[in-house]
């Protein structure tokens, strides 16, 4: 069980370098087999620091998880507001919708840190609180429902639920190559953009405005 007590902040160096220690060990020798004290060793602090930040072990790893995960939801907003920032013409749609995904298919599901959540989660799940695997929440579906509901207001998209119309984007984009071939990674795998490009029409063609 994590732990309640009262930890401290302490120095942002010392605590990233914790952070590192952990993510690195937890990946090459398990939860079971890290021990605070290698962690300690390597990060380069006392063994009483990281207790003191992090309260126990169970807790630093959920911490290396949240960590990997706003890692990853910097890098989607980033790819919003690259793609995604203002309301193009409707001929455009497609082609920015489809830039869009096959930007989340290579810089952030094709990422390293992606592999390392999944990594943590399929390897340690039993030591992480449920829905660890979602330590992205629900940030992203959000952010893209705030940008398709700015489409909608200039007229580009008619989507009355715009979380639901983020939901279904996702599953018909990337979302479905996850499901077939268990990865997204458009740069490595070329059946990948087929499939978004496709996503991209049927989600258009049920929302697109006319």
């Amino acid at each position: 069980m994590p732990t309640t007590k009262t930890l401290r902040e302490g120095s942002t160096q010392k605590r990233a370098a914790i952070l590192t220690a952990a993510r690195e060990l937890f990946l090459a020798d398990g939860f079971d087999r890290t021990s605070v004290d290698a962690v300690a060793a390597r990060a380069g602090v006392s063994k009483r620091t990281v207790y003191d930040y992090f309260g126990d072990k169970q807790t630093l790893l959920q911490a290396v998880a949240d960590g990997v995960g706003q890692s990853l939801i910097t890098t989607i907003r980033r790819i919003l507001d690259d793609t995604l920032t203002d309301p193009t013409e409707a001929a455009d749609l497609e082609d920015t919708l489809v830039t869009f995904s096959m930007r989340i298919a290579t810089d952030m599901l094709g990422s390293a840190e992606y592999a390392t959540l999944q990594r943590l989660v399929r390897a340690q799940a039993r030591h992480l609180p449920d829905g660890a695997e979602n330590s992205m929440a629900d940030t992203p579906d959000e952010a893209l429902a705030e940008r398709f509901a700015a489409f909608a207001a200039a007229g580009l998209l008619d989507v009355p639920d715009a979380r639901l119309a983020a939901d279904q984007f996702i599953a018909l984009t990337f979302g479905v190559a996850l499901n077939r071939y268990g990865s997204a990674n458009a740069a490595e795998d070329p059946r990948v953009q087929p499939l978004i490009v496709e996503g991209v029409r049927t989600f258009l063609r049920a929302y697109q405005a006319k």
